[in-house]
């Protein structure tokens, strides 16, 4: 069978990593049709505008995207092109394993949890008001009216959104990816002593949602406790379901704990089409040098395998990923002790597939 993919190179670094990663792939034995787009600096420049449509075209027909990292323009009225693609396509669930693979640098050996993170609203729904503005003003008389509280003048104020609804379709994504890939817990993270609300809406779907799920265990934590604990007693945890920013946040503590973003891995999934690219940005001063770690985006690919159904060749991927990194001697400078020694992006390439070829 053959799959279509829509394959973005990305920015920066984002070529380099990408392209290892489709020859990795296509070593795995599995046939593609690749339908390559740009999004970010690159489209800006050809374009005029950092997320062209025939892009978005190109996601919505095949359903599945791999991408490297992009770069979003200064000037352009993205404040983000990640964000506005998640939020243009619905992606709602952005899902990031962290595991420590044998070989790896860190003082955490038994650190195996999965982030699902909401991707569509909390603070990051960009529905901000700068100091000064009239709207501002409206809305801190607003806020004084409504509470008796009295906020500075010169304040500038961010919403924080969280609905029921998105609430309860990410913690339900959470179970369901639980349950069907044997995991045994779902922990909610939040700070619902403080923001009784918002947070307090997301604990209590969260909470309404187990009921639904006995075979999964479930429990809640706050967040400044699970920053404690995920260093103290990684181990403890399973698979996390978090608001927006949280799930920005310890996202990159997890990477910490695995020993380097060069192995995070992660995916943007909605309903209708998922996307598939590592967790660390574009590197733009790297570009062009051969130098950085192909196998976030390499085990994003992984992650594709999987949800297209290829869960051999998923595995076996893996495997030879997991062998590469073990043997020490073909990684790149951010697994290496003595970075001296390290290798490039395209010799990673060469050394997985040619594992997968034995």
């Amino acid at each position: 069978m053959q799959h279509g993919v829509t394959f973005i190179p990305g920015d920066g670094i984002g070529p380099e990593v990408a392209e290892a990663t489709q020859r990795v792939l296509e070593a795995t034995g599995i046939k593609f049709q690749w339908d390559t787009v740009i999004i970010g600096s690159q489209a800006q420049d050809k374009f005029g505008t950092p997320l062209p449509d025939q892009a978005l075209q190109s996601i919505k027909k095949n359903k599945v995207a791999i991408k490297g990292p992009v770069t979003t323009p200064i000037g352009t009225g993205f404040r983000s092109v990640n964000v506005a693609l998640r939020q243009m396509l619905d992606l709602y669930a952005c899902l990031r394993p962290y595991k420590v693979y044998p070989g790896i640098k860190t003082p955490f050996k038994d650190v195996d949890i999965v982030v699902v993170r909401e991707n569509t609203e909390d603070l990051y729904a960009g529905i901000e008001f700068a100091k000064g503005d009239s709207g501002t003003k409206r809305l801190l008389d607003l806020a004084h009216d409504a509470t008796g509280k009295e906020i500075r003048k010169d304040s500038a104020v961010s919403l924080k959104v969280i609905s029921q609804t998105a609430s309860r379709r990410i913690v339900k994504f959470a179970f369901e990816y639980a349950r069907q890939n044997g995991r045994k817990k779902v922990t909610a993270i939040h700070k619902a002593n403080i923001l009784k609300f918002s947070d307090g809406l997301f604990l209590d779907t969260a909470r309404e949602v187990a009921k639904e799920y006995n075979d999964v265990e479930f429990g809640d934590m706050l967040v400044d406790a699970t920053c404690m604990e995920l260093v103290r007693k990684p181990h403890i945890f399973d698979v996390l379901v978090l608001p927006n920013l949280y799930g920005d946040i310890i996202s990159d503590l997890c990477a910490g704990l695995v020993g380097s973003m060069g192995i995070a891995p992660g995916a943007n999934i909605g309903d209708e089409v998922a996307i598939f690219e590592p967790t660390h940005g574009s590197a733009p001063k790297y570009t062009g040098q051969n130098k950085a770690n192909p196998m976030a985006t390499m085990l994003s690919g992984v992650m594709m395998l999987r949800h297209l159904g290829e869960k051999g060749s998923a595995d076996n991927m893996e495997s030879a990923i997991a062998e590469v990194i073990a043997e020490g001697k073909n990684v790149t400078y951010d697994l290496k002790l003595d970075p001296a020694t390290a290798v490039g992006t395209s010799q990673v390439a060469d050394a997985v597939i040619a594992v997968l070829g034995r």
